[in-house]
């Protein structure tokens, strides 16, 4: 197994664990044995408003009432559903369980229930919603009769529902008779009767056993001693754990070499480290049952939110150093700027779906502050397009490379040389020693046909004979232009021919396939020039020209062609015919061999020496 395949696996590892705590995040780490609809950190901050359709349910059954009691007179402020809900809870904050007691019906309980002290039912009861629900008094009625039409008894009010082991059980208030005979809300029986069945399974349990009950009542900033030791003692086990986990995964990053260790194990130890403690403290939390408060409060998820996004952010470090390195190996160092921008665009966009997550966490409506802003955002959108589009057509051309940095292209109707591949533009030097800035969009969806990538340079003239040359002419014409094909030390002997093409109008069409060993203009034009001279001592020594396409008439009698040359070329090609030695139309791969880089270049006579070029 090499090094990649080891950083492959932590890089998945990694990765699995965010998707581990995403997961764990958005599920919650509620359990079983929570209260139905767990309030947000916003509704218990700024309390729980009711919605538009239950105002209106609410304004609907006070309409139909067919009479309306005056509230009466109470010292403990039981006349109202939500007066006597608010008086319970306030006792129990202030410790006061015997006044607490007064908002419960103790009447026809069972007799182990009716045995329990009154004040110590009062108090397992506000443990109990302390832990399992929350109650905004300001949602209950406010009315005598309290809440008409709600599919309960007129008598009865319902405060809120608790699910224990799959089965929903009913908070209840009931409207009942005083000593005196004047009807009251309390608690009904029938939930007293379940208060010691709910606090066995949301009371402090094992706790209690370890703990004084000044652990349980004694607030110090807010919170009860007995959280306090709790936390303290699962960050203390969390931060162990992860510190143990971490530093092995530390040791065998640092153990194995890499350019990208460095980044790696900074990513380990820091957002690594945090984020598994976060991960693994959420899981123990549950194990003390915290209050529902509490549990808003990790239902925000502020703290896992802040290490998602330090993780993302190294995460993004971490992959961008990887693709430098790739880069740079692979000789697209100019691509490595267009990496910055990209990794400061990516950290945007965590920041922005975190800070959604966040919101949706907290309580608000994050779908309404987003078409709040639709209009806004489609403005911007429409705005951005085109940079979008350009930053988009500079990455692609970046990775893709059709051209770099320094390389002479055409593109469309224009010719120059890349000087810089920006994140809007392109700007090409082109011959007129100016400069074109060019949008990447358009650049990028242009014809690019890059001359700086070229192994070689084509050379394919067509050599034009005039009708009068013979036959054994042409034959000499083409034996010696490919014996210079290939004897000229600049020419690839392969593909390297000569061919007579066809019969033009005006003229016998030889033409040239063959590719020239250099890849600068410059000089390819020298080597061109050389070789059309030499071409042009073949034609003269065969005794023919070049002809003219001209169609002018001349009235006098032209120069005729040197009879001496064309009777010479003729014997020499007939001697070729009598040694088998006319190698047409193909010449024999040992004379190809044989003739290859015989000729001196440059020509005799030029002062630069042949390897100069």
């Amino acid at each position: 197994m090499n090094l990649r395949t080891h950083y492959h696996r932590a890089t998945i590892f990694m990765c699995q664990v965010l998707a581990l705590v995403i997961g764990l995040s958005s599920s919650g780490f509620m359990g079983e044995g929570i209260a139905l609809g767990q309030p947000t950190l916003k509704e218990i901050v700024a309390g729980k408003e009711p919605s538009t359709d239950e105002k209106f349910e609410q304004s609907q059954n006070k309409d139909t009432k067919t009479s309306k009691l005056p509230i009466p007179e109470d010292p403990f402020g039981r006349g109202t559903p939500r007066s006597s809900v608010e008086g319970f809870l306030t006792a129990g904050k202030e410790r006061q369980y015997e006044r607490a007691a007064e908002y419960l019906d103790f009447r026809y309980l069972p007799g182990r229930i009716a045995e329990i002290q009154q004040p110590y039912l009062a108090r397992q009861f506000i443990i109990v919603l302390n832990r399992a629900l929350w109650i905004d008094p300001t949602y209950l009625s406010n009315e005598a009769t309290g809440q008409q039409e709600d599919g309960l008894p007129s008598y009865r009010d319902s405060v809120g529902q608790i699910e224990v082991e799959g089965q929903t059980i009913d908070i209840l208030l009931q409207r009942v008779p005083r000593e005196d005979g004047v009807f009251i809300w309390k608690f009904s029986n029938e939930t007293v009767a379940q208060i010691p069945g709910l606090y066995q399974e949301f009371g402090y349990g094992y706790l209690e056993n370890i703990f004084p009950d000044a652990f349980f009542d004694i607030k110090v900033l807010g919170i009860e001693i007995w959280l306090w030791v709790g936390l303290v003692s699962i960050a203390i086990v969390a931060y162990g754990a992860a510190y143990a986990v971490t530093s092995l995964i530390h040791f065998f990053v640092r153990s194995r070499p890499s350019a990208s260790r460095d980044q790696l194990s900074r990513l380990v130890k820091g957002p690594g480290r945090f984020l598994l403690f976060l991960l693994l403290a959420r899981i123990l939390i549950e194990y003390i049952n915290p209050p529902i408060w509490f549990r808003a409060v990790l239902q925000a998820r502020t703290i896992m939110t802040i290490a998602l996004i330090w993780t993302l952010f190294c995460i993004v470090d971490f992959m961008l150093v990887r693709l430098t390195q790739r880069f740079e190996r692979k000789g697209k160092s100019s691509a490595v700027v267009i990496l910055s921008p990209l990794g400061t665009g990516l950290k945007t966009l965590i920041v922005i779906i975190a800070l959604l997550i966040w919101l949706e966490n907290l309580g608000f409506e994050v779908t309404t502050i987003l078409a709040g802003l639709g209009i806004g955002g489609v403005a911007v959108a429409l705005a951005l397009q085109r940079p979008i589009e350009n930053l988009i057509s500079a990455i692609t051309l970046y990775a893709s490379q059709p051209v770099a940095v320094g390389d002479f292209c055409r593109f469309g109707d224009n010719i120059g040389t890349v000087e810089e591949i920006g994140l809007r533009a392109t700007k090409v030097r082109t011959l007129d020693n100016t400069i074109i800035s060019v949008p990447n969009i358009d650049f990028a969806q242009a014809q690019l046909e890059n001359y700086s990538k070229r192994k070689m340079m084509w050379y394919h003239p067509q050599i034009r004979l005039r009708h009068e040359t013979t036959p054994d002419q042409i034959r000499f014409i083409l034996v010696e232009i490919r014996k210079l094909l290939y004897a000229h030390p600049k020419v690839l002997p392969d593909p390297a021919r000569i061919r007579f093409q066809e019969f033009g109008p005006f003229s016998f069409n030889l033409e040239i396939f063959a590719y020239i060993d250099v890849t600068d203009y410059g000089v390819f034009l020298e080597v061109a020039e050389d070789l059309n001279l030499r071409i042009m001592d073949i034609v003269q020594n065969a005794g023919t020209c070049f002809a003219l396409p001209s169609q002018t008439l001349h009235m006098e009698r032209g120069q005729a062609p040197d009879t001496h040359l064309r009777d010479a070329a003729e014997a020499q090609v007939k001697e070729w015919r009598e040694q088998q030695a006319l190698y047409l139309p193909n010449f024999p791969a040992d004379k190809i061999a044989e003739l290859h880089g015989t000729l001196e270049y440059p020509p005799p006579g030029s002062p630069v020496s042949a390897t100069a070029l």
